[in-house]
């Protein structure tokens, strides 16, 4: 029984790269999906930072 679950059962390593999200370089799903998130991060945090301080993200650069 062992043997047919280890068959079917895939690791996490073989499901990331059958779905085509494995780390690489250049233009790739996994680049860009990661991209994504770093700047939704960044975005909330810039958010936050305005609502803490009170004012916006040129006149705490000093642009202002």
């Amino acid at each position: 029984m062992s043997a047919q679950t280890s068959k079917t059962d895939s690791s996490p390593a073989e499901k990331a790269t059958s779905d085509g999200l494995q780390p690489g370089f250049g233009w790739t799903q996994y680049a860009e999906q990661t991209n994504g998130r770093f700047a939704m991060i960044g975005f909330i945090a810039l958010l936050v930072l305005e609502l803490f301080t009170r004012q916006d993200f040129f006149t705490w650069l000093g642009l202002r």
